[in-house]
């Protein structure tokens, strides 16, 4: 019976210490301000909007943001637009459009240690200048963190 009960209590425990290692770890900052995600620290900014160009239009509007990054660890890594998603008032996500705007539209990256670098990309969401979004940075597989940083966009 003693043995059964330690059993139990040994169980329960490592599962708690297994919940808590992988429990995701949100990092809340309003737009401007640095966060670190896994080994890269961004400040995102909000840029404007805009209703595409002759080859694209949106459905709704562009909400253009700016990313600046940097790679604080010791190894290059890897950033990718598809870790970037806009959360409407609504809690919608909304990932990135990629149709090569400019040449600093953000596809993917290796970021190199300590060499700061700065990317634009946009979203495609009905905007409302009253609303509030958020954007959302989620690491890669490659960074293997449980940090995700939320960060508010506009209407703070």
């Amino acid at each position: 019976m003693i043995i059964v009960f330690a059993a139990v209590i040994i169980s329960m425990g490592a599962a708690m210490y297994m919940y808590t290692q992988y429990q995701v770890n949100f990092i809340i900052v309003n737009a401007g301000e640095p966060v670190t995600v896994g080994p890269v620290q961004y400040i995102i900014t909000f840029e404007g909007t805009h209703q595409g160009n002759k080859e694209t239009q949106p459905e709704y509007t562009f909400v253009k943001i700016r990313i600046e990054a940097k790679n604080i660890s010791q190894e290059t890594t890897r950033m990718s637009g598809i870790q970037f998603y806009l959360i409407d008032e609504k809690e919608q996500k909304h990932q990135a459009v990629y149709v090569g705007f400019s040449e600093e539209d953000l596809i993917d990256d290796n970021l190199e240690p300590g060499k700061p670098v700065s990317w634009t990309t946009q979203f495609d969401v009905p905007f409302d200048e009253q609303k509030q979004y958020n954007i959302v940075i989620r690491p890669t597989k490659q960074q293997s963190t449980v940090d995700t940083a939320m960060i508010c966009l506009t209407n703070c």
